[in-house]
């Protein structure tokens, strides 16, 4: 368990309690509005454990943000959650967290003795990481964008007229899950060639072997291994590289004649590699954006990093959307 405080604020404003939580960790913090944190705390997630140790886990990084002198000021409580999630149940269902399958998550979290008497909103990370990203990020001037996570998955969350779009359950904007191939292998999801199968950080490193690849003796097969062999000019690395890349372009292309978007931020590790990424994927966007009203479309890098997940849980909670939330009990 780890917590530190980073910049202090003017004495009357008020804060926003976030939670980001995931199969690898489980962050929090406390949010001005201005989307700084100024009081952070953060647990490993027990993944593998029961409902209960994960609730446990969550517990615990509120405890600390609530032993902060500045928890009197916070107003509400944000949560970023992998997903799918249910806005109207206020549940969640992890595809990484086992035991948590239709979670009450919100009335849970609404149950510690610290976050009484204060709403309790949730949202999809991807999501929240497209509302931190349109407010304080690189999507800031755009009315219509789509947000994604490049990592170990594929998470993705859209702006449309200048709000975030939740959908029906909370999950709209689900990039990773949209079949490009339909003669691909089967996804986990029960489709078959989606774009998170081509274009995660495992599928990149996955290919990447089925190539040729090896990784130094000092090194883990990864995404970021393959990025670094990608730098020194491999070519089987490039090669992975050029084909998540193609996919992402491919999917980011589809989602703009949809909607109409002239941008596309991409944010998570994979995202870290830089020009290994951003090179292909602006040389294939051209190619899949055609249609004249695509010209002007291009993807650029997330600009808040790891910690846009929390912004955004912040964000969200502060505008008091969406309608998941515990109110004064």
């Amino acid at each position: 368990m780890s917590s530190h405080r980073s910049e202090v604020q003017s004495p009357d404003s008020d804060l926003i309690a976030a939670l980001d939580i995931g199969g690898t960790k489980i962050a929090g913090a406390l949010v001005n509005r201005n989307g700084t944190l100024v009081h952070r705390a953060r647990r490993s997630t027990p993944a593998q454990g029961s409902a209960g140790a994960l609730l446990d886990a969550v517990y615990e990084v509120v405890n600390t943000l609530a032993a902060s002198p500045l928890w009197e000021r916070v107003r509400a409580v944000g949560i970023g959650s992998a997903g799918p999630i249910d806005l109207k149940g206020g549940s969640v269902s992890p595809v990484n967290i086992p035991a948590w399958r239709d979670f009450p998550l919100v009335e849970s979290v609404g149950r510690h003795p610290a976050v009484s008497h204060r709403h309790v909103m949730l949202a999809g990370d991807a999501v929240a990481m497209s509302a931190a990203e349109h407010r304080h990020g690189a999507a800031r001037a755009h009315k219509n964008a789509l947000c994604l996570v490049v990592s170990t998955g594929v998470g993705a969350g859209l702006v449309i007229n200048g709000s975030v779009h939740h959908g029906i359950t909370g999950n709209a904007g689900h990039l990773g899950h949209i079949s490009i191939d339909f003669d691909g292998d089967p996804c986990p999801c029960g489709a078959r060639g989606c774009l998170e199968a081509i274009a995660s950080g495992t599928a990149i490193s996955r290919h990447a072997l089925a190539l040729g690849w090896r990784p130094p003796l000092t090194a883990d097969a990864d995404a970021t291994a393959v990025a670094a062999a990608a730098r020194g000019g491999q070519p089987a690395a490039l090669a992975a590289f050029d084909r998540a890349a193609r996919a992402l372009a491919a999917g980011i292309a589809a989602t703009a004649a949809m909607i109409e978007m002239d941008i596309a931020v991409v944010g998570g590790g994979v995202a870290q590699s830089g020009e290994v990424l951003f090179e292909p994927l602006a040389r294939h966007l051209r190619r899949y954006a055609a249609m004249p009203f695509l010209r002007e479309l291009r993807a650029v890098p997330a600009e808040l990093g790891p910690d846009a997940g929390l912004v955004g849980a912040a964000v969200l909670a502060a505008a008091g959307v969406p309608a998941a939330t515990v109110g004064t009990r």
